[in-house]
């Protein structure tokens, strides 16, 4: 079935054309929700294999939304490596989840707080009085 709907589609290579022969309307939600939450300077938090295929039309259209997305996960779904790999993505955990509902997402989130506490409040050697002394 996905043999004949992209021989049927053959001629749309245009993002937004791809995304018309080939999404549906969730996927053509997120690819909007993307855009935007780029547009705004949000952090995007990729879950899965749809939400990256949304990423990858979206990161046609404006390659910086890639700047603004932390990939979750690597779902074990079929094809997920492959399109994180065109998308130039390392995500944060691989753990062979498909169980979908944003488990990835949910199971990151803890490390992008940690990460972001880290980042804020951490002492640096300056403050905290440590030096290269011998």
């Amino acid at each position: 079935m996905l043999r004949e709907a992209l021989a049927a589609n053959a001629g749309a290579t245009a993002p937004l054309a791809v995304l018309a022969a080939l999404g549906g309307f969730e996927i053509a939600t997120m690819v909007g929700s993307v855009l935007q939450a780029a547009s705004e300077r949000r952090v995007v938090v990729v879950d899965g294999f749809i939400a990256s295929a949304a990423v990858l039309v979206a990161s046609k259209i404006a390659p910086h939304v890639l700047q603004r997305c932390v990939f979750a996960h690597r779902s074990d779904e079929r094809g997920h490596a492959r399109l994180l790999q065109l998308l130039g993505a390392e995500p944060l955990i691989d753990m062979g989840l498909r169980v979908g509902e944003g488990s990835g997402a949910a199971l990151a989130w803890p490390l992008l707080v940690s990460a972001c506490a880290i980042l804020n409040e951490m002492a640096s050697f300056e403050s905290a009085g440590v030096s290269d002394k011998a």
